[in-house]
């Protein structure tokens, strides 16, 4: 018995030890720079929300958050990555609805993400708007889709790659109206802003604060935004919804992930700093005047967040009958 004491006082001590080791760690984080793996090119809205919280957390934290674009494979690339990195707070991923997106339309990734990684925070969302290259005869939605009726299949979308945001919006209009609309798929967003820009395609779904500057220069014309209300930065721009396809909604978010076991300390950190940051008036105003609405979510209520959205995109999927990659 006095031996099983003696163990059991060891194995006890041991755990006291691994747990003041890792409280010691997460106390010190961070210690050097942290790379933030960002699994889409440059210029979107997630790279350009990624680098302002970058910044703002190397002021916080005293180290620098390091954007690495890992773009490929519809995100997979990067995300698999950061799945696959060590679980030390050093590796972060910028996750937005494309990942949840791909939970379904990718048949045989290497990482589930609810599984291998962990929610930290959200950062932002923002609608989106469906813009028409001026040659396109329709100034309205109404008359988009009354002409998509008349001439199916003639009418072409661009987005930014399967199971992109844009790409799954052109689906749920597709979806909700029953038209006929062929997806063009592009390697990033650049190619399929400049594109439609060039009249080489007809629509597209992008984000407004990325848009909005062209839609006021007259370069394309607007037919609906994504939201549940009218977007602030273009208030003159109907809702889908209320422009001809009842129930539309799709936003754009973006938020931070950390491999699977990261240390609960850690994530906590993480987590109230950034919340503190996308929290903040004068953030919050900026982002605001951008067309970007800062997210404050708590660590549980934003995992939920996320599962319900790979729920809502496989409906998606499933009722468009589009085919999974693998």
């Amino acid at each position: 018995m006095a031996v099983l004491r003696r163990v059991a006082a060891l194995l006890v001590s041991a755990g006291l030890l691994a747990t003041c080791a890792a409280r010691a760690v997460a106390d010190d984080y961070p210690s050097r720079p942290v790379r933030v793996i960002v699994p889409f090119g440059a210029g979107g809205p997630t790279d350009v929300y990624t680098r302002a919280i970058a910044e703002e957390l190397h002021k916080a934290l005293h180290q620098p958050f390091v954007m690495e674009n890992r773009p490929g494979a519809g995100t997979t690339i990067g995300t698999d990555l950061v799945a696959k990195a060590a679980p030390d707070g050093y590796t972060l991923l910028m996750v937005s609805g494309t990942q949840a997106v791909n939970e379904t339309l990718y048949a045989h990734k290497p990482y589930r993400l609810m599984r291998d990684l962990v929610p930290v925070a959200p950062l932002i969302d923002t609608d989106l708007v469906l813009v028409a290259h001026p040659s396109v005869p329709a100034k309205t939605l109404a008359e988009l889709l009354a002409l998509a009726r008349v001439k199916p299949g003639t009418l072409n979308y661009g987005s930014s790659g399967p199971g992109s945001n844009y790409h799954m919006a052109g689906e749920l209009l597709r979806n909700l109206t029953g038209v006929d609309l062929v997806h063009v798929p592009y390697k990033g967003s650049t190619g399929a802003r400049n594109d439609i820009l060039a009249g080489q395609i007809q629509l597209l779904f992008d984000s407004v604060p990325t848009m909005a500057p062209m839609i006021q220069a007259g370069m394309v014309r607007p037919l609906g935004t994504s939201g549940a209300i009218r977007s602030p930065i273009l208030p003159g721009v109907p809702t889908l919804s209320e422009a001809g396809a009842p129930g539309f909604q799709a936003t754009l978010w973006v938020g931070v992930m950390a491999p699977k076991d990261t240390p609960p300390d850690i994530v906590e950190t993480l987590h109230r700093e950034i919340t503190k940051i996308v929290a903040r008036p004068d953030i919050k105003a900026a982002w605001e005047k951008q067309g970007a609405s800062p997210l404050v979510m708590t660590q549980p209520r934003f995992a939920a967040f996320m599962q319900a959205q790979i729920n809502q995109w496989q409906k998606v999927i499933a009722a468009n009958h589009i085919t999974p990659i693998n």
